[in-house]
């Protein structure tokens, strides 16, 4: 082959260049390793560690080499202050999942994952994660902060039950919930030094359905000083937590606020609740109405999703539903779509992607819920549970679920539940459209009989 022919060769085997001043990050715990073209820096890659002030230095340098676009896998949660304050500085960002920047086969080294990054990068090969706005951002992270307290909570409720089963006061056995007005009345009595079962029972509820001569006998047991003193500070641990939510709802209340200033107000007033009931360990303020100031339509008239799962699913995926092209593109993104895995024609697997998507998580507890109502969506999850097994029938309804949250808050969509018997008048409409499909082609006609005794 001549000179010239290798060189058109070359020409057209060479991809073209998307991001022309493109870096690429190897982030790591103490140390990142930095990647720019050869054109930019006599010296392309260095390394930095992860002090601010080096992260600072790493801003400057790129910025002297002309970057503009800078790209990171997600490393743990190590990524989080470079791409914090490369953004201030005004780069844009492209954090990608590390299984689309995976190297080929063959030596690794931080050095090579970086320039790897880097020449993916300036290709246009790399696909960034979503990520909402920073004002969002911080509403995530007060919710997942007020759910990991929630977490820590209950483990001191578990402490206090050990501690009652150790002296064989059988409170959880009357009581629906020891947290409830009676129990916790009872426990703090007891931690406070009351042994007396009558003088105990005297503080049910009255709403409580067990009888006060129920109460007294399974509050009748050995009140030993150390398990006493278990319990006494079991409870001191839950009451501190359930002090740190309260201040973790004042946050996220004035978060709410922050977000809903730059919102026009909407014009018509908020709907009727769906149901009074409020959701346990939901946060201490009308969430419906500043998510309505915030959004402008009620999410929560979507059966499965009450208050607090609208906020939550709000604090993952923000208000600007455009971010994706279709509502199957959103499904897609929470795992929840099928999957498409083709070679040859032949369809090898459609199993959904496995993921630790927050807002998937909601949509599923919300599945399980609806589950158990008399909706449209009751009767497509109970319809697909006793023919596909609750596992598949909870990801297809909350798929279901999740297209009607798309459609809510992109277009406006009101939600009209048609309710079981539509549901299942449809659902008989399509079978026997099925059965006389296959009846034509197999050569037979199906004729309709009036029901037996009529």
């Amino acid at each position: 082959m001549t000179r010239n022919k290798k060189k058109r060769a070359n020409q057209e085997g060479t991809l073209p260049i998307v991001h022309r001043h493109a870096a690429g990050i190897d982030v790591g715990s103490t140390f990142h390793v930095v990647a720019v073209s050869q054109s930019a820096d006599s010296d392309p890659v260095r390394s930095f560690r992860s002090f601010t002030g080096d992260l600072h230095h790493l801003a400057d340098w790129l910025s002297e080499a002309g970057v503009t676009t800078v790209a990171m896998e997600s490393t743990g949660i190590y990524w989080v202050p470079v791409f914090e304050i490369l953004e201030s500085r005004g780069f844009e960002v492209c954090l990608v999942n590390a299984r689309d920047a995976k190297n080929v086969p063959g030596r690794k080294s931080d050095v090579k994952d970086a320039q790897w990054i880097q020449r993916l990068h300036e290709h246009g090969l790399l696909r960034a994660s979503f990520r909402p706005a920073a004002a969002v951002v911080a509403l995530r992270a007060y919710l997942r902060h007020r759910q990991r307290l929630i977490e820590y909570a209950a483990s001191h409720v578990q402490h206090m039950q050990k501690a009652l089963m150790q002296m064989n006061v059988q409170l959880h056995h009357v009581v629906s919930d020891i947290t409830g007005v009676t129990g916790m009345t009872i426990i703090r009595a007891i931690a406070d030094g009351v042994n007396d079962p009558e003088a105990l029972a005297a503080f049910r509820d009255v709403r409580c359905k067990a009888s006060v001569e129920t109460i007294r006998e399974a509050l009748t047991g050995h009140y030993r000083a150390e398990h006493t003193f278990c319990l006494r500070q079991a409870l001191q641990l839950y009451d501190a937590y359930q002090e740190q939510m309260c201040d973790c709802d004042a946050m996220i209340e004035k978060a709410l606020h922050e977000l809903s200033r730059s919102e026009q107000s909407p014009s018509e007033p908020l709907p009727k609740p769906r149901t009074k009931q409020r959701a346990k360990n939901e946060p201490r303020f009308d969430i419906r109405s500043s998510l309505y100031s915030l959004i402008g339509v009620d999410v929560t008239q979507i059966h499965g999703l009450g208050a607090y799962s609208a906020l939550k699913l709000i604090s993952e995926c923000g208000t600007d539903m455009s971010r994706w092209r279709t509502a199957k593109h959103f499904t897609s993104w929470l795992s929840l779509a099928p999957g498409s895995k083709i070679s040859g024609g032949k369809v090898l697997s459609s199993k959904t992607r496995r993921s630790a998507n927050h807002a998937a998580g909601v949509l599923r507890m919300a599945a399980l819920s609806v589950g158990r109502t008399t909706t449209a969506l009751g009767a497509f999850y109970r319809r697909l549970a006793a023919r596909a097994g609750k596992a598949k029938a909870v990801t297809a309804t909350a798929r279901k679920i999740a297209i009607l949250f798309y459609n809510t808050l992109r277009y406006g969509t009101a939600y009209l539940d048609p309710g079981a018997d539509q549901y299942e008048r449809q659902y008989k409409q399509r079978a026997i459209k099925s059965l006389r499909r296959r009846a034509v082609a197999l050569g037979y006609e199906i004729v309709e009989t009036s029901p037996a005794g009529t």
